[in-house]
């Protein structure tokens, strides 16, 4: 069985190393190796250099992969830090926004839990809270700004977040009066965050700016909730009541922190 050229290539590299390692330790005379350094130091350069290139290669390879582990430690902590950043950040709002309530003295009135908005659905006039029924929120608690503005109320409590009905909803409506006068109306929600007040007498006078609060007929919400001001006023001769828009003082796009309401419903 003849040897292929690659196997010869091979044997002939082989014998040459032998030899070359032999001479090194042999005790041949001084100008025969002097001879034989000169004629293969071409190739002791071509695998010195190979054999440097291979050792290179693996320590570059080796360095990459300590600094891909490193890079993976850094990308922890920093997400570690991030997460934190964030947690402490959620509650120094939180923190603001009882200290807003305290100046309001709301905690006179009300046992109140903190939540943060996590989603909304403008379809349904609708927002996610991130506290649910483990933190002791269930259907029908009162949601309010620490500005004493009335939100809406808990539709659907979860484990761990519920879904509050905001006052716009097409399915809320309640009875209100207009502050510092003794005028009663009905708020009625339209949908797409819009608010009518309704059932006002037409000899009653009112006018464009008049907040509008919840009055104690309501019973679903505590009285005086701030709930808008009035936008527009609609009045006919042939109607026995008049209309008005209502602008909401609860502004969703401004709205971060809210605080609701446990001892009531």
């Amino acid at each position: 069985m003849k040897a292929t050229p690659k196997i010869k290539k091979a044997i002939i590299i082989l014998l040459f190393l032998v030899f070359f390692v032999a001479l090194n330790s042999s005790s041949a005379p001084k100008g025969i190796k002097s001879f034989f350094y000169q004629f293969s130091e071409p190739i002791q350069n071509i695998f010195w250099r190979s054999g440097n290139s291979i050792s290179r290669f693996w320590e570059i390879v080796f360095q990459s992969q300590l600094l891909e582990k490193e890079n993976e430690q850094l990308k922890s902590r920093v997400l570690g830090l991030l997460v934190e950043n964030l947690r402490l950040k959620d509650l120094e709002q939180e923190n603001q926004v009882l200290r807003g309530a305290l100046e309001l003295e709301l905690e006179k009135e009300f046992k109140m839990k903190v939540a943060k908005i996590v989603g909304k659905d403008i379809s349904q006039d609708s927002i996610v809270i991130n506290k649910g029924s483990d933190d002791g929120l269930s259907e029908g608690f009162t949601v309010i700004t620490e500005q004493k503005v009335l939100v809406g109320k808990i539709s659907e409590a979860y484990e761990r977040f519920s879904r509050v009905t905001l006052l716009s909803s097409k399915d809320d409506s309640l009875d209100v009066q207009i502050k510092d006068k003794e005028i009663d109306g009905l708020i009625k929600g339209g949908g797409g965050f819009k608010l009518s007040l309704e059932l006002v007498p037409k000899e009653k006078e009112i006018s464009e700016g008049d907040v509008v609060i919840t009055s104690y007929l309501s019973g679903k919400y505590p009285q005086g909730l701030l709930v808008g001001i009035i936008k527009a006023i609609k009045k006919q001769d042939s109607e026995l009541f008049q209309m008005a828009e209502i602008e909401p003082f609860f502004n969703l796009e401004q709205a971060e922190t809210l605080l609701i309401i446990t001892n009531l419903r």
